[in-house]
């Protein structure tokens, strides 16, 4: 048995049913002898987000794999792996590399070396029999402890060398951890006590299935629930509790109870500071439960920490409080105080989010796909920039895994690799990403892998003709070279590549336009909704 054939008989082993890649990689070809679906993107890092989001989607019980070749193919892939690195998903990435003897020499791309600051563990095939025992390895990696990717990488003339007639290889184990339960009773008393308590959960929440439990605890302390951008539909946002999702851009009572709080409880997140997350009030003190202890104290000082599980967390907790409270609290106080400060912060926006301006006002645009499409039944994306913030702070999501939100790191273009791989995974859901014509230059090519895979996603764009946050930054350029300026008509684009497509400048057919988007995926065809908005720079940054 050669190597590659080995590789994806160990893939179909873990439970993977779909590789993602591009040519050449020998596992490719073997996957599919083995009926292990492959999907070749149009680019390295496109096909990265779609196997990252087939990961999260499935919360790693079908993980996500992508393939490629040697030298440039892997080089393509670098953003891709660490896009997905900073969002914490795991996805195994599996580059072919030059053959053992070049695998050193200068100016040969050298993976493992290359990407060990954007993988959890990196390590090559210097032995055909030493096949099993890496991929062993690598998999441990994905499926326990912080999700992040693992690379394997498999230089050309080891892939068809002999490991040997019988594979020795069983699914590798998955494990869960929790908290000190002495210091579980004590974060438990300081929640009880706090009468100004907000709870702030992160995407840990998703990856262990805690949404029940995250619920119970809100609801028996009447706490208000804020949510990460990336732990966005963790929490329905239509709960009387929940104050919604915050990054760049946050709506105005998550602000408000943030800086009016006593203590935040953080579970399943990891406080990183970066300017698209959810800024922490100095003042307020704040108790940290997370998977990773080196999260602890990495972007915000806490008083108290507790490691482990978000979902076995969330369960010793409810019975520490269940045994310090008689019976839950009243949550109409908290409810109609959210409701209040809601109400007052999203009268200043709604002449923007009904506005019947020509250019269309993006908000308009986002305002009436929330109201068009059923929500509990999709699963939506942003794209870096404009989209992301203009979307966040307004679309309440209901079901779990509804929202893929992320930021951590902003690359243009994420969100089609997102909603492709969502659609993927969850064939039954509609599946939207929402870019801007900057975002739609870098990936747009793989509007056509959707179309030829059969992915038929709802792809939003707001085509502003200019990189519109950038105007302020660039004046002098823009002037003189119109720096900022750009171009295209994306419904033809998307007509040429055999999707739907259809251009929108009336406001009052916004509804209209995306009914017929949806209609045209239900038929089993990408579309591509291409609205034509003012260049818009406000956003809800409080």
């Amino acid at each position: 048995m050669k190597v590659g054939t080995a590789i994806a008989r160990i893939l179909k082993i873990e439970g993977v049913d779909v590789l993602f890649g591009y040519p050449r990689n020998a596992v490719l070809e073997a996957a599919a002898k083995e009926d292990i679906r492959t999907i070749i993107v149009r680019q390295e890092r496109t096909g990265l987000h779609m196997a990252d989001a087939y990961s999260r989607m499935t919360r790693g019980a079908k993980m996500g794999v992508f393939a490629m070749q040697h030298g440039p193919g892997t080089e393509n892939a670098y953003g891709g792996v660490a896009q997905a690195f900073s969002e914490s998903v795991p996805v195994l990435v599996l580059p072919q590399g030059y053959a053992r003897a070049l695998a050193h020499v200068p100016d040969n791309y050298n993976a493992c070396r290359s990407m060990r600051d954007i993988t959890k563990t990196a390590e090559p095939i210097l032995r055909a029999q030493d096949t099993p025992a890496i991929l062993r390895r690598a998999f441990t990696a994905l499926r326990n402890g912080r999700r992040r990717p693992a690379l394997v990488e498999m230089p050309w003339d080891v892939l068809a060398e002999d490991v040997g007639e019988v594979l020795d290889y069983a699914p590798v184990v998955s494990t869960r951890y929790g908290p000190d339960p002495a210091q579980v009773a004590t974060v438990a008393r300081r929640l009880v006590d706090a009468p100004r308590l907000v709870i702030h959960a992160g995407q840990g929440v998703h990856w262990a299935n805690a949404y029940g439990e995250l619920r119970e605890l809100a609801e028996l302390l009447a706490a208000p629930v804020s949510t990460s951008l990336e732990g966005k539909s963790a929490f329905d946002e239509t709960h009387p509790l929940a104050l919604g999702s915050g990054g760049a851009a946050i709506p105005g009572q998550l602000r408000h109870f943030l800086d009016s709080a006593d203590l935040i409880f953080g579970i399943g997140c990891s406080f990183a500071q970066t300017a698209f997350g959810v800024a922490m009030p100095g003042h307020v003190p704040i108790i940290h439960a997370t998977l990773d202890p080196a999260d602890i104290n990495k972007g915000v000082p806490c008083e108290a920490a507790l490691i482990g599980d978000a979902q076995l967390t969330l369960v010793m907790l409810v019975a520490e409080v269940r045994k310090l409270l008689p019976a839950p609290r009243d949550i109409a106080p908290v409810a109609e105080e959210i409701a209040r400060v809601e109400q007052a912060w999203l009268a200043q926006w709604l002449p923007l989010l009904e506005s019947g301006d020509a250019p269309i006002s993006p908000y308009r645009v986002l305002w009436e796909l929330q109201r068009t499409v059923d929500v509990a039944n999709t699963i939506i994306t942003h794209d870096a920039g404009s989209p992301r913030d203009q979307l966040t702070p307004f679309w309440k999501s209901i079901t779990p895994l509804s929202y893929i939100g992320w930021g951590k790191s902003t690359q243009l273009g994420y969100g089609l690799g997102l909603a492709m791989g969502a659609k993927l995974a969850c064939p039954d859901r509609l599946c939207i990403n929402v870019w801007g014509d900057a975002a739609i230059g870098f990936t747009g090519m793989d509007f056509e892998t959707a179309v030829r895979e059969r992915l038929p996603i709802l792809s939003i764009l707001l085509n502003n003709s200019a990189m519109a946050i950038e105007l302020d930054q660039m004046p002098v350029a823009t002037q003189r070279y119109q720096a900022t300026a750009i171009s295209g008509h994306y419904a033809d684009f998307a007509r040429a590549l055999g999707g739907y497509g259809e251009r929108i400048t009336d406001p009052t057919q916004i509804g209209d336009a995306i009914r017929r988007g949806v209609a045209a995926t239900q038929a089993g065809r990408p579309a591509l909704l291409e609205f034509m908005t003012a260049k818009e720079t406000r956003a809800s940054r409080l």
